[in-house]
């Protein structure tokens, strides 16, 4: 049981207010066959669409299990108040003009309506509400274009930010069955974690999907993720904020803290839930989540009577993670019996026409193919347009599909390559043969590789949602729990260091902070400071040739010419250290690491939802031009930091590309991880770190430049 469950399932409805808003929630709980009691709530009006009304919330004949309030702001808080002491459900608030609106009022009002509703569950305000079509409960002020579930059955459930996507979903003619449909409003009371929670316990959700534009609670999404997989039900997730527009009308829509878009990344895969971009992919993704569940690879096959459907197939799996594997001689000389001596046997399948309408033959071929064991078996198919052509002579490939998964115990999608070819009548009858019904080529390669996605998280049994290295996440480290009347009002990640009065956060110079990280036993090349070109020359001598010297106190020394690599002659040397000698506050000289097989940046951010990410990624001066880049929240484990390494464009060049030598992997993880410990340790004290770059050789890796930015007075006491 959650505090939810009388709002989200309720068996008896009040609606406050007598405006069009108002009366639509009663309208369209009565068109949806609502077994439950309405009850509206109006001061004067003695009926609303034939029901009977009552004067007041004290004339209620019980408690109600769930309430619309669809009157002002100002009257909205009375309202919460009056339910919530007579022990009511729940209640939507509809109006807006709190938070998230740009109103010196809003900020008092959202406090009071908190105060007004105590421990009762509040959804919005500024939000539409719920559609439950599980039971036909309607707390939805508008016209939608969903239909009851049919009992027995199980379907989406879907919660969305914005009231009119919502709306648009609800129109969707893809077949994807929907069980509920809640908006979240500015969050006000109520997170968007805890209504998931609240959705996914319904055993007639079969799969979640959330349209996210801010995190309401970290620890909260832990707990949801957990929970999902528990109960065997994927999360999709729409997370909008990549583009800087997109942040900006996130905050002035609702209040919420958009968090970083890696962040927002890193946080989603490590919680096993994949995100996707468009809505169209968002639909596909639940649809396939809904009918065949995680997939348990990502090994696919394609078929059609087309080669130019089969090129697209193959194209739209280039650069993700599902593939078409070729197929074995033995598979392809199955194949190859059921066709022709002219079809060239391969993945993706052009069947040709030869057998078109031979469903007997169809089957044949069908069922060679899908019996490879793939994980997906697609079959691309656009229906005609009935109104001006017949279909008939499209049935006939859609038994012998069903035939062959049925005979192979497959999973199978028919797969159209434009949208409107597949109508809603042709997706419903798919869904009851078995069949996912995928409308578009781009759309449908990426719902599988989110199922695969999905399937291989909850397989991995080194991911986890919980904290390190399979341990629960401990109370402090995202800010604790949001709180309960308020899930922004609490700090959920180690904001960015606040120093003392104002203090310029200036890094510390490469000489100190190289010495902090090579008292943490980190690879640090040999090096010291100095204040004259005579010393650069001893010091130089000291260490050995080759060296670099480099100009102390700037942030960013290949910007400034602060830096001379590779000097080996006593003349090099003093040239160099006389030139950079007045660009800094003093001298660093340091061996050259030679040998190196590649360069990463390794960084370490502050991020206000997520706390410190960890950014793994192609280093060096090109570091911005390449964008080769892959983002881990801390702690991170040793398997996140390798799997993010392989991602990487750079990892061949690692991996010893075309014959060069390989680099070593394996200290470059286990100094990343490393590094991480030591940010992890010192995150009171730590506000930025900048490892670039990190040399990795044949053997062992070395830190030749760092950037550190923190409480200077607390680290050279730790130093």
């Amino acid at each position: 049981m959650t505090r939810l469950d009388r709002l989200l399932r309720p068996r008896s409805i009040a609606v406050v207010g007598g405006g069009a808003f108002a009366t639509n929630v009663v309208k369209q709980s009565l068109k949806m066959d609502f077994a439950g009691d309405i009850w509206p709530v109006h001061p004067t009006r003695s009926e609303i669409e034939g029901v009977s009304a009552f004067q007041s919330i004290a004339d209620l004949p019980a408690p109600p299990d769930a309430a619309f309030i669809g009157v002002n702001r100002f009257a909205t808080i009375d309202i919460l108040r009056d339910l919530s002491a007579m022990n009511a459900g729940g209640a939507i608030s509809f109006a807006a003009g709190f938070l998230e609106a740009d109103d010196p009022d809003g900020p008092r009002l959202q406090r009071e309506l908190i105060e007004a509703a105590g421990d009762m569950p509040v959804i919005g305000p500024n939000c539409y509400g719920l559609i439950n079509y599980a039971d036909g409960a309607l707390l939805w002020p508008d016209q939608h274009g969903g239909r009851r579930l049919t009992p027995g059955t199980r379907g989406a459930a879907i919660i969305t930010q914005s009231s009119n996507i919502a709306c648009n979903l609800t129109m969707q003619r893809r077949g994807l069955p929907i069980a509920f449909l809640m908006t979240a409003g500015n969050q006000a009371q109520t997170g968007l974690s805890e209504m998931a929670l609240g959705l996914i316990e319904d055993e007639r959700v079969s799969v979640l999907g959330l349209h996210i534009e801010g995190f309401d609670s970290v620890p909260g999404f832990e707990r949801l993720a957990a929970r999902a997989r528990e109960l065997n039900k994927p999360i999709v997730a729409m997370k909008v904020g990549r583009s800087e527009q997109a942040r900006a009308a996130t905050i002035s829509h609702t209040a919420s803290l958009a968090g970083s878009d890696a962040g927002s990344d890193a946080f989603l895969k490590r919680l096993g839930i994949p995100r996707v971009h468009s809505i169209p992919a968002f639909l596909e993704t639940l649809k396939l989540l809904h009918g065949v569940g995680p997939l348990a690879g990502n090994r696919l096959s394609s078929m059609s009577c087309s080669g130019g459907e089969a090129s697209v197939m193959a194209d739209a799996a280039d650069g993700r993670a599902v593939t078409f594997p070729p197929l074995t001689l033995a598979h392809r000389a199955e194949i190859k019996e059921t066709l022709g001596p002219l079809v060239a046997v391969a993945n993706p399948l052009d069947y040709h026409t030869f057998i078109w309408n031979d469903e007997p033959a169809m089957t044949a071929t069908f069922a060679a193919m899908v019996s490879g064991g793939f994980d997906l078996n697609m079959l691309v198919l656009d229906f005609p347009r009935t109104d001006r052509c017949s279909d008939a002579d499209w049935w006939p490939t859609v038994r012998a599909f069903e035939a062959a998964l049925k005979a192979n115990s497959a999973r199978g999608a028919i797969v159209a390559s434009i949208a409107e070819n597949l109508p809603e009548e042709t997706a419903d009858d798919l869904f009851a043969r078995g069949i996912v019904p995928l409308h578009g080529i781009e759309e449908a390669m990426e719902a599988a590789d989110a199922a695969a996605f999905v399937g291989q998280a909850w397989r991995d049994p080194s991911s986890t949602p919980f904290g390190r290295r399979g341990g629960p996440a401990k109370p402090g480290r995202s800010g604790g729990e949001a709180s309960a009347h308020n899930p922004h009002s609490a700090s959920l990640g180690s904001a960015p260091l606040p120093l003392k009065g104002g203090e310029e956060r200036r890094p510390l110079d490469e000489a100190f902070a190289k010495s902090l990280l090579a008292s943490r036993n980190l690879p640090v090349p040999p090096g010291c400071r100095v204040s004259s070109a005579q010393e650069a020359l001893s010091a130089a001598q000291s260490l050995g040739t080759p060296v670099a010297v480099k100009a102390l106190g700037l942030a960013h020394k290949s910007e400034h010419g602060a830096v001379r690599l590779n000097l080996r002659t006593p003349d090099e040397i003093e040239a160099a250290a006389t030139a950079l000698l007045p660009l800094g506050t003093g001298l660093y000289i340091e061996r050259m690491i030679e040998g190196a097989v590649a360069e990463l940046i390794v960084g370490v951010t502050p991020d206000p939802v997520f706390g410190a990410l960890l950014t793994v990624g192609s280093g060096g001066v090109l570091v911005e031009l390449l964008a080769d880049s892959r983002t881990l929240i801390l702690p991170a484990t040793h398997d996140e930091i390798e799997k993010a390494l392989r991602f990487l464009k750079l990892f061949p060049l690692l991996d010893g590309y075309r014959g060069r030598p390989k680099a070593d992997i394996a200290a470059a993880i286990d100094t990343i991880l490393a590094i991480s410990d030591f940010v992890v340790e010192n995150a009171d004290r730590i506000v930025e770190l900048d490892i670039n770059p990190l040399i990795v050789c044949a053997q062992g890796t070395f830190i030749a430049d760092a950037l550190l930015v923190g409480d200077f007075e607390t680290l050279e006491k730790t130093a």
